[in-house]
């Protein structure tokens, strides 16, 4: 199976980022999220670690500050 990428990205009235659109259309949850970054089935991301000790999607450090989620188109 090929990865995917994140291609858009939904967030609440605070600015997070609560779902994301995958480069095939699906639409996932956060906690889904995490779930195919761990497993692997999502491309250009990595699970790091918030100040609060809960797990975050972080994009790859590319030096490109226009590819980053919070520069995601929303939907």
């Amino acid at each position: 199976m090929d990865q995917e990428t994140f291609v858009a990205v939904r967030k609440n009235e605070d600015g997070d980022i609560t779902h994301f659109k995958t480069s095939s259309g699906r639409e996932l949850d956060y906690e889904q999220a995490l779930e195919e970054v761990q497993g692997g089935t999502i491309a250009g991301v990595n699970i790091g670690e918030a100040r609060n000790g809960r797990p975050v999607i972080r994009g790859n450090a590319d030096g490109d500050p226009t590819n980053n989620l919070d520069s995601l188109q929303s939907f």
